[in-house]
């Protein structure tokens, strides 16, 4: 009953009966044909409950075929017919078997990751009481661009097109998204709104649902399965005029989808980075393209694909180049930590500046992108370093238990008393982490309540609203996080904006580190002069010189992303070219260079191959991680047309390799990174 959705040499029409292609979530790499019950007409998108092995289990009916490979006398019926109509629209149907196609995953596997698990389950879809109401009416100042930007996307609502709405922090690209949303419920129709993170859904629903009143709900991983089965079944019946939500927000199953709109689109966290290897925004895009709606892509740093799309003609660039307000420049100085004894990665103009700030009741953010106290423990007598068995990371100290953890696998352990290779009593945390920093901020501004924002104080959804509650109430004046911290969020009161440590990504071997780092900066120095005090950012660093942190302050990140266009194109580098990466794990590492040896050793005698480049397999950069040694083989074409064609040569071929099945190893198309 197995087919691979083509009719193999040979096979026959099912005599008179129906025949159901079912996907089986989560079981396997192909599909599998079944029989229809008698009489019934069961429509894509309808799940069903069906024999397979010694077992029933729920799949999902993709496709009605004509005929099948398997004999009529072996076809097996179809236990139960769950529902009675699609739970799954035939457009998002297509859009998932588009996913199936793109990333070389099976259906199957697209299909766990794109439905809740009851839906999955069989549960039924719960009877909502419609929630949708009409916008609130009101009147919203609107500045020239901000409107020029309005009335753009308003005239193609019939449409699908994609626009990239750049504009600098403070902006106001949160008004043009409510404008436009006002439009499409006004008219009926829903919106999807894809955030980076959790955390941004809390605020972005509060202010969409003051605006644009009832009918606007959040999805995201951190519900509930319960509650995840009321927000498919809300916004199934139509009962919803937004969607607010993470990622996996993109396959919510609306029923007249009219505006779809991703925030802060440069973020690597719409990219997921496991099992189904998808970039939420891309299958954004291609969910408006369907739908035939437009799709609007807002950032105050986008991505380097998205600027080359939009220099090529693919999306339509509007700008909103000023702050919204009467502050509408940032004063920002770099601060030489040469030769400085800095306190706990403090400067003394940090400290200076922020007393100032703090005297007038004013707040400051300051931005450390280090979890924990201290990022290695140190033998002074040796110089040995605490690592972790099973990466090769260094474990990292932390105050909040006095035990040493690694960030890759999360082992935790206690800290030895003394030196494992030298025995002597000598060790010492070394380097500046955010409880360090928050430990000498207590000694330093003992008055000044500090709300930390990072995955380690920050676990529930009830601690973040306490945390965001003491920023907004003025109880705390000094915000210190992480990433967390930094995106998209509006605080009115900060007027200074720390960077502790500008360099991580100056100097690494990640061909994004440069993007990525400009991109915090800019992000982070966004947070401060949002309300009626003028904004100040300092930022520290070792490298005062260096060239694309002195093009960025002094350029600006849209210069500045155009000389990284320039270079990646010279070094043949997304977004010039399209990659694939195959990655393997094993239990040693010649195993893993083994398998992917083989694989490119299929790659050059694969029919097709065109431009299609690849070099030799390497080891990872973080060679061991969670006890597994790791491996990558990068391919790359101009064409990424023909790359995607080439890879659906070559996974057949690389998954019958002997030993294939013995260790782990998946192909990443479009790679955040290459490790």
């Amino acid at each position: 009953m197995r087919s691979n959705g083509r009719l193999a040499a040979g096979a026959q029409m099912s005599g008179h009966h129906a025949i159901l292609r079912v996907a089986i979530p989560g079981s396997a790499a192909l599909c599998f044909d079944y029989r229809a019950p008698d009489g019934r007409i069961v429509e894509p998108g309808c799940r069903v409950r069906v024999p397979l092995g010694s077992r029933d289990r729920v799949g999902m009916v993709v496709e009605c075929p004509a005929a099948t490979p398997v004999d009529d006398e072996a076809l097996r019926p179809v236990g139960e017919v769950i529902d009675e109509a699609p739970v799954v629209s035939a457009q998002l149907l297509s859009l998932l078997q588009w996913l199936a196609g793109y990333y070389h995953h099976p259906l199957s596997a697209v299909l766990r990751t794109a439905l809740p698990p009851p839906i999955r389950a069989g549960a039924g879809l719960k009877e909502v009481a419609p929630e949708r109401q009409p916008p609130q009416a009101g009147s919203h100042r609107l500045n020239a661009q901000q409107q020029r930007a309005i009335e753009t996307v308003r005239t193609g609502f019939a449409r699908f097109n994609c626009y990239l709405l750049e504009g600098v922090t403070g902006s106001g690209k949160t008004e043009v998204y409510l404008n436009l949303c006002e439009s499409v419920v006004g008219a009926g129709r829903q919106v999807l709104v894809l955030v980076p993170e959790i955390a941004l859904t809390l605020q972005t629903v509060s202010r969409f649902h003051e605006r644009l009143g009832g009918g606007v709900m959040s999805f995201h991983s951190g519900l509930t399965p319960a509650r995840r089965l009321d927000c498919w079944s809300a916004v199934f019946a139509g009962g919803v005029n937004v969607v607010i939500g993470t990622r996996s927000a993109v396959f919510m199953p609306f029923r007249d989808l009219g505006l779809v709109i991703v925030d802060e689109e440069h973020d690597s966290s719409y990219k997921q980075e496991d099992s189904l290897r998808y970039h939420a925004r891309d299958v954004a895009i291609k969910r408006a393209q369907r739908a035939n709606v437009p799709v609007v892509l807002g950032s105050a740093t986008p991505s380097l694909e998205s600027l080359h799309n939009a220099a090529g003609g693919k999306y339509r660039h509007l700008r909103l180049p000023h702050r919204v307000g009467r502050h509408a420049r940032l004063a920002c100085r770099l601060v030489d930590m040469r030769g400085q004894a800095p306190h706990a990665g403090l400067s003394q103009a940090l400290i200076n500046a922020m007393r100032e700030r703090l005297a007038k009741d004013e707040q400051v953010l300051l931005f450390v992108n280090r979890r924990g106290y201290a990022p290695v423990m140190l033998c002074r007598d040796c110089g040995q370093s605490l690592d972790c068995a099973r990466c090769d990371a260094h474990m990292v100290f932390h105050l909040h238990d006095r035990k040493l953890h690694c960030h890759h696998c999360g082992k935790i352990s206690a800290v030895p008393r003394q030196c494992p290779a030298c025995g002597r009593d000598a060790l010492h945390a070394a380097g500046v982490a955010i409880e360090q920093v928050e430990q000498a901020l207590h000694e330093l501004f003992p008055a000044a309540g500090i709300a930390r924002f990072d995955t380690d104080a920050v676990r529930k959804k009830d601690q973040l609203e306490q945390r965001l509650g003491e920023v907004h109430s003025g109880e705390a004046g000094i915000l210190l996080g992480t990433q967390m911290l930094i995106k998209g969020h509006h605080f009115r009161q900060v007027s200074l904006v720390g960077v502790l440590n500008a360099d991580n990504g100056l100097f690494s071997p990640d061909f994004r580190a440069l993007e990525r780092l400009a991109q915090t900066i800019v992000q982070v120095s966004g947070r401060a002069g949002r309300g009626d005090v003028p904004g100040e950012v300092i930022i520290q660093t070792f490298h005062p010189d260096h060239p694309q942190l002195v093009s960025l302050l002094q350029d600006g990140y849209a210069a500045f992303a155009s000389q990284l266009l320039a270079a990646r194109a010279a070094a043949a580098l997304p977004p010039h070219y399209r990659c694939a990466v195959f990655r393997a794990e094993a239990l040693r590492i010649e195993a893993a260079m083994d398998f992917l040896t083989r694989v490119a050793k299929l790659a050059a005698r694969t029919e097709g191959r065109g431009d299609v480049q690849f070099y030799d397999p390497m080891p990872a950069l973080m060679e061991k991680r969670v006890g597994y040694y790791r491996a990558r083989l990068v391919l790359k074409s101009a064409d990424g047309h023909l790359l995607r064609r080439f890879l659906a040569r070559l996974m057949p071929q690389a998954a019958a390799l002997r030993g294939a099945a013995k260790l782990r190893w998946h192909l990443d198309v479009d790679p955040i990174e290459f490790d």
